[in-house]
């Protein structure tokens, strides 16, 4: 399953790509993708994307930008 959400607040490229890097590893994220110009994040995973894996991935952003969010 694939999905985008848009992001929020997101300041910078290189964040973006940490981002992405971190949300890669995350059990159960088979591929991630951050696009700065468009403020938008992709995920793809075998299984349906759930709320503990978005929150998973909102924790990853919040490390590297706080105020940064993943509007659902």
């Amino acid at each position: 399953m694939k999905k985008s959400f848009k992001l929020e607040n997101l300041g910078c490229a290189h964040c973006a790509l940490k981002m992405e890097e971190a949300i890669k590893k995350i059990k159960g994220v088979d591929n991630a993708s951050v696009n700065f110009i468009m403020q938008k994040l992709t995920i793809e995973s075998s299984e349906e994307i759930s709320e503990s894996l978005l929150s998973e991935a909102q924790k990853a952003i919040s490390r590297i930008e706080r105020h940064c969010v993943i509007v659902k």
